[in-house]
């Protein structure tokens, strides 16, 4: 019987805590500040990604890509067609080669 009063008195002071809740104070800006604190590192980890590759480094890319196109293209204008042609057919054995050899 001691302990049916024991879990009563529990019961009865779980039921009155209710009753000594008071109203939380917060303030007005408590969402706005959590919210910049949780959104704040997501932010910063895209930004580190590109954070080398900045404008001098793109102009330096850029500038070294435009100088190996030109140096490509310029090779290319001074090479001749039937140059390429007769080297592909002695590469694969369609003509003979203009050298003498002494070892044939």
């Amino acid at each position: 019987m001691d302990r049916d009063k024991n879990i009563q008195n529990q019961i009865d002071e779980t039921i009155n805590v209710s009753e000594r809740i008071q109203k939380v104070s917060v303030s007005a800006f408590f969402k706005d500040k959590t919210m910049q604190v949780l959104f704040a590192d997501k932010k910063e980890e895209e930004s580190r990604i590109w954070l080398w590759f900045t404008p001098k480094l793109q102009l330096a890319s850029l500038v070294c890509i435009i100088i190996l196109n030109v140096i490509a293209y310029t090779r290319m204008q001074q090479a001749t067609y039937d140059h390429h042609v007769s080297q592909f057919a002695e590469s694969y054995g369609l003509s003979t080669p203009n050298q003498f050899s002494l070892l044939k």
